[in-house]
């Protein structure tokens, strides 16, 4: 491999690390998702109140859509830097250019890959169900 100079190799490094935030948010989005459902449909079967129950469920499966489409975003950003990495690598991109959005992602795409939407769909169903059982 050739010898990257310094500068390359601290580019590299920053879009690393940008990459690595995302990651990291789109996992945290997961579990802070999962936690609140959770706690909502626990405060459900606690609770007698119908009207207070479907309310509990619909909110939940708000949430659900909410952090859905929001980790999606994260992660059509961690491809866009993905692709901004592999043009750095290259030397196809500018020197310490951190702008990714000259990379086409599809947001729809990403919204409906293989590592996103089983949870949530999965999620969004059990929620359905529990709303038609109530």
């Amino acid at each position: 491999m050739a010898d990257l100079g310094d500068d390359r190799r601290q580019h590299l490094a920053f879009i690393q690390d940008v990459i690595t935030r995302m990651n990291s948010n789109s996992f945290s989005l997961k579990g802070l998702m999962i936690t609140i459902v959770a706690a909502l449909g626990a405060l459900t079967v606690n609770d007698d109140n119908r009207d207070t129950a479907v309310f509990n469920l619909a909110i939940a499966l708000l949430l659900v859509l909410i952090f859905w489409f929001l980790d999606a975003y994260y992660l059509k950003m961690e491809r866009q830097y993905r692709l901004l990495y592999e043009a750095a690598v290259k030397d196809k991109a500018e020197l310490y250019k951190m702008k990714a959005d000259d990379y086409y992602v599809c947001y729809f795409e990403v919204l409906f890959s293989k590592t996103m939407w089983p949870l949530y769909l999965f999620m969004a169903v059990v929620l359905i169900v529990a709303l038609f059982i109530i």
